[in-house]
């Protein structure tokens, strides 16, 4: 199955999440950072990090960053991009 720019980053900054790389209440790195890490356009990170953000895994405090959740959602729970039917 193809995947969009933004859900293989999205699907790397999570495995980043769940392993402890970066902890429950860590920052991210800033997007302009993160863009230049993966190669893509601002906006492609943007979207990766609103998918994030509406999946529980991250939350994001204005003119301050993107946090890792604390506590994190468990993988198995609805919204976290598993197709439950």
């Amino acid at each position: 199955m193809a995947e969009y720019e933004w859900q293989r980053i999205a699907r790397t900054i999570e495995e980043g999440i769940r392993s402890g790389h970066v902890p429950p209440g860590g920052a991210l790195p800033g997007i302009v950072r993160l863009a230049e890490t993966h190669g893509v356009a601002d906006r492609t990170i943007r979207r990766a990090l609103r998918d994030l953000r509406e999946r529980g895994l991250i939350e994001t405090l204005p003119h301050k960053g993107s946090y890792a959740a604390d506590p994190l959602p468990s993988a198995d729970e609805p919204g976290d991009g598993i197709p439950t039917d």
